[in-house]
């Protein structure tokens, strides 16, 4: 850390406890030594001092005792020659500073009595402005608010901004945030509650823009008011200062905005929040702290502009954004998830085959994106005509100190189930597959794409707290930008899923299940493991590790495999167990490599649902992208609305797109060497999967061997060519047994 700013600290220390010793020896000349002091109508004397010290202050005599112990945590002055780690001197003044401003702030009562006003809001037409410590009346009405999360921390403001415009600017976003500003000191004899009166600004505690005083000695009412919190409400006992600090650290997200020239009586003031964990964001180039330690990032921060003020405070102490309403024309909840937008009240519709409709969630860094933002590149709703398609490209930016790339598929995957949960918004399918149904009911209500964003920045923010820090969504409708987006997508998704393309399902003790199609499919559950991802696509098994890991109690819970109940076809007992529970015993049990064989349930979600071909002695398998005739007799949406909601289906079953050259993809039916027909389409954006697949299983030569839509959709059109391939699949076992 930095020389100077530890230097100006220090110094400011023993500035401040020298003044503040010379103001009690005066007081003791003046008054008689058993002259009561105290803040007002509080049971918590001077409250910084009696919760960290123990020390009931009652009269000027008892002011000696803090303000020795203050002089005694003055550390040596810095030696400039020679390094040291300068924090816990740092640290140490000033705490020693903030003491001596308590002292200074009761001697300031008693000499001059009338000067805070004694109620929560400030007399602006009689000019008496500042309001002083807070009392316990106040501390048990706004207190309590600082434990049950309706006021999740303080802004403690210091100084004035460089106009009465950029102090409402700032101080309306921390209100927008539920938070309190706490306001104290001048620059250059202005301060930020004079500049929001200006401003037209109502201040006062019922406002939360509180006007403790004009000095920087009157910050330390906001710390007296945390450490009284931390004792009423928290059941911390005075003098217990370890706790009462780590209470204010990990329970009261405040913070100290330095708005003006920062010299060493503020300094150390800042110096002294920082001991309950309170970092400095200043908007003058002064020395940074930048590492952590006692905050939980960074210390001092600087220079922050005015319009970065309120989010990079948030950012560095770690406060999480609460969205308390959504703010859309439709009804939102759970309850809409399972709804279903028919043709009779469909108004317009994106993917599904018939548009493109991709996305995507990235990781961004906190200066990239900004939070709450709703880009919408491209035409809108009311630009279709009712009945018409239009593509669609979903692109989510998330930042956060806690984020990771191994995040992002389950956030992507939360898409699916939260644009359902607008009334008479439809949502099938995930990644580059999705299918996206919106109602005239929809559209009478105001609905609008930017919704959609809304409802994503709010319940990203509501439901992943601890890792989302900001998220900023865009939403592209210009068929060339989805096209872009899609091409940048399905890179994403490769890379993801090559994470684990070299584990085995013997690998590990653990699948994990996945039931966020429940509202469509009550009794399917997805169980995923090494070898076998979802059958929507979005998840593989380390995505649902890191799911379990970020809500473990989401819809991705750890199977315990168990009694292995059959090696080829993949039953285990675990897995039994936990799908007949999960499924509130519709499903008993089923196989993770059989097709042919009690295979796993199917949702609509998927990407791909495979079949068996008795004639052709093989399977088939079919994308959602693929709209035409296949050598079972069905298309997919057909496929799809058979077994597709939530059974068990021999002889069928859904499946990803990357699980069809996996190790274990219906092994026990004979594996990929049973696979005779797929799309074009499909076959060829698997061609390097399918080759390499083929040689491992000693067939290098599979991906000619299968039939496509230009060789025909029927066993009969299919099975000569087959033959002429000479397909290992005709000389295989029966499959139907």
């Amino acid at each position: 850390m930095s020389k100077l700013i530890a230097f100006a600290a220090i110094q400011g220390g023993y500035k401040v406890v020298a003044q503040v010793e010379g103001e009690l020896e005066k007081a003791l000349q003046t008054y008689d030594a058993s002259t009561k002091v105290g803040f007002p109508n509080t049971a918590y004397y001077l409250p910084v001092i009696y919760s960290l010290t123990g020390l009931k202050v009652e009269t000027i005599e008892d002011l000696k005792a803090p303000l020795a112990f203050a002089r005694g945590l003055l550390p040596p002055h810095l030696k400039l020659k020679n390094w040291l780690p300068y924090l816990g001197p740092l640290l140490d003044a000033g705490m020693a500073g903030v003491i001596a401003y308590e002292v200074k702030e009761a001697l300031r009562y008693l000499n001059d009595p009338d000067f805070y006003i004694a109620q929560e809001d400030p007399d602006v037409d009689n000019g008496k402005l500042w309001v002083g410590a807070a009392d316990d009346t106040i501390l048990r009405k706004r207190g309590v608010e600082f434990v049950d999360g309706s006021a999740p921390g303080f802004a403690a403001m210091v100084g004035a901004a460089p106009n009465k415009e950029i102090a409402k600017m700032i101080v309306e976003d921390y209100q927008k945030r539920s938070l309190y500003i706490f306001c104290a000191a001048n620059h250059n004899g202005n301060t930020i509650i004079e500049q929001c009166l200006d401003a037209g600004m109502q201040v006062g505690w019922n406002t939360r823009i509180v006007p403790f005083g004009p000095d920087i000695s009157s910050a330390v009412f906001a710390l007296g008011f945390a450490n009284r919190a931390a004792m009423a409400f928290g059941g911390v006992q005075p003098g217990d200062y370890k706790t009462i600090l780590k209470y204010n650290k990990e329970r009261v997200f405040a913070f100290v905005n330095a708005l003006g020239d920062v010299g060493t009586e503020w300094g150390v003031a800042a110096a002294g929040c920082v001991n309950w964990g309170f970092p400095t964001i200043a908007d003058t180039p002064i020395p940074e702290i930048l590492p952590t330690g006692i905050c939980t990032y960074e210390h001092v921060v600087a220079p922050v502009a005015h319009e970065d003020m309120v989010q990079k405070s948030v950012e560095v102490r770690g406060l999480k954004v609460q969205v308390a309403d959504i703010d859309i024309p439709c009804a939102f909840g759970p309850a809409y998830e399972g709804e279903r937008v028919r043709g009779a009240d469909l108004y317009a519709q994106c993917g599904g085959g018939k548009t493109q409709c991709t996305e995507l969630v990235k990781m961004a860094d906190m200066n990239e994106i900004e939070d709450g933002k709703i880009n919408l590149v491209g035409p809108d709703l009311d630009g279709i005509k009712e009945g018409g398609t239009f593509p669609l490209g979903i692109f989510v930016q998330i930042a956060g100190r806690e984020f990771q790339e191994d995040f992002e598929p389950i956030m992507e995957r939360q898409i699916h189930h939260l644009i359902n949960y607008i009334q008479t918004i439809m949502h099938i399918g995930q990644r580059d597959i999705s299918w996206i149904r919106i109602s005239k009911a929809a559209i009478e209500k105001g609905f609008t794409l930017k919704d959609i964003g809304t409802v994503l920045h709010a319940k990203f923010h509501q439901d992943f707290t601890k890792i989302v820090d900001k998220v900023e969504v865009t939403l592209y409708t210009n068929p060339e930008d989805v096209d872009k987006m899609t091409a940048t997508a399905r890179e994403n998704y490769q890379l993801r899923d090559a994470r684990v393309d070299t584990m085995k399902d013997e690998d590990v003790d653990i699948f994990y299940s996945c039931t966020l199609c429940q509202s469509f499919a009550p009794s399917h559950v997805c169980s995923v493991s090494p070898e076998r991802t979802g059958l929507c696509g979005a998840y593989n098994w380390m995505d649902c590790k890191a799911a379990y890991e970020i809500n473990p109690t989401g819809p991705n819970q750890p199977i315990e495999k168990g009694e292995v109940i059959d090696a080829k076809l993949g039953q285990f007992k675990g897995v039994n167990d936990f799908i007949y529970k999960a499924s509130r015993g519709m499903v008993t049990h089923y196989n993770f490599y059989s097709m042919v064989h009690d295979p796993m349930t199917t949702c609509g979600c998927c990407e791909c649902i495979a079949a068996m071909l008795p004639a052709c002695n093989g399977v088939m398998t079919v994308g959602r992208d693929y709209t035409g005739d296949t050598p079972c007799g069905m298309k997919f949406t057909t496929l799809a609305g058979v077994m597709g909601g939530g059974a068990s289906s021999p002889g069928f079953v859904g499946h990803s797109k990357h699980n069809i050259t996996q190790g274990k993809f219906i092994l026990g039916d004979g594996g990929l060497l049973r696979m005779v027909w797929m799309p074009k389409m499909l076959k060829e954006e698997l061609k390097d999967r399918i080759v390499a697949r083929g040689e491992e299983m000693g067939v290098p030569g599979l991906f000619d061997m299968i039939a496509d839509e230009t060789v025909g959709i029927t066993e009969e059109e299919i099975l000569p060519f087959l033959q002429e391939k000479g397909h290992p699949a005709l000389n295989m076992e029966s499959i139907v047994g």
